[in-house]
C-alpha cells in the first residue's frame, strides 16, 4: 500500500530503526484506513472539510529556493469556541494531502509559513495545536522541512510552552521563530521575490487553498 519512498521517510523519522519504523507505518496505515475514505492510496476530498469554522486557516503559496511547496497557515484565522475536534483533525489531514500532492519529483518536504499577526486569547486552541503536530509527525513523518513562525505574541509563547512537551526533537527543531526585525531577511533567504507573498514585499499572489 506505500511506495519506496514511503517507507524510507518512516525509516528516517526512526533514526533507521526497522523495529520502530515498522510499528510506526502499521500505525499509519491502521490510521488512514480510519481517517480517510479509501484507505492510504486515497486523499482526504474537499467535500468532508468545505464546511470547517477553519477553513481560512491557511493558504498556498510558491516554492522556496529548494524547490519546495510553501504553506502560509494564519492561527489567528481559527477560533477555538468554533472549533469540533473530529472536523478540525479531518481538515488538518487534507491540509497534509494537499501540500504533499504539490511537492515535486525529487523533492520529499514543504516550507511552512506560520504567520501569528493578530493571534490572541480567543484563537488559544491548545488542544487543536497538540492534535495537529501529532497527526503531522505521526503520519507524515519527514514531511516538514521548516516552519517559520512569524509575528509571534508574547502570549502564544505561553501556549507554545504547553504545547512543546508533545512534540519530538527531530519535529521540535524544524520550527523556527522569526524576530520581527529578521523577519524580510529571513523570508528572502527562504524564497526568491517571484515566489515570495505579495503580503511579504514579494510577488507572488497567495492562493486560497482549494
Amino acid at each position: 500500500e506505500v511506495d519506496n519512498l514511503t517507507l524510507r521517510r518512516f525509516l528516517r523519522a526512526r533514526g533507521h530503526d526497522v523495529g520502530k519504523a515498522s510499528a510506526m507505518l502499521l500505525k499509519f496505515v491502521a490510521w488512514r484506513r480510519e481517517a480517510v475514505p479509501g484507505g492510504v492510496g486515497a486523499v482526504m476530498p474537499a467535500e468532508l472539510v468545505r464546511a470547517e469554522p477553519s477553513r481560512e486557516l491557511a493558504s498556498m503559496g510558491g516554492v522556496d529556493r529548494a524547490g519546495r511547496p510553501v504553506l502560509l497557515a494564519f492561527p489567528a484565522k481559527h477560533f477555538s469556541a468554533n472549533r469540533d475536534m473530529a472536523g478540525f483533525k479531518r481538515y488538518v489531514v487534507y491540509l497534509f494531502d494537499a501540500m504533499c500532492a504539490r511537492i515535486p519529483r525529487g523533492q520529499e518536504k514543504f516550507l511552512c509559513v506560520v504567520d501569528l499577526k493578530g493571534w490572541g486569547y480567543a484563537n488559544c486552541d491548545v488542544r487543536a495545536y497538540i492534535a495537529a503536530i501529532e497527526i503531522l509527525q505521526s503520519y507524515y513523518p519527514e514531511r516538514l522541512g521548516k516552519a517559520l513562525m512569524i509575528h509571534v505574541p508574547y502570549l502564544f509563547m505561553k501556549a507554545w510552552k504547553v504545547v512543546q512537551p508533545f512534540i519530538d526533537a527531530n519535529t521540535r527543531d524544524k520550527f523556527v521563530f522569526v524576530d520581527d526585525k529578521s523577519l524580510e531577511e529571513t523570508l528572502r533567504r527562504e524564497m526568491e521575490d517571484g515566489q515570495l507573498p505579495e503580503m511579504y514585499g514579494g510577488k507572488m499572489p497567495i492562493v486560497p487553498l482549494e
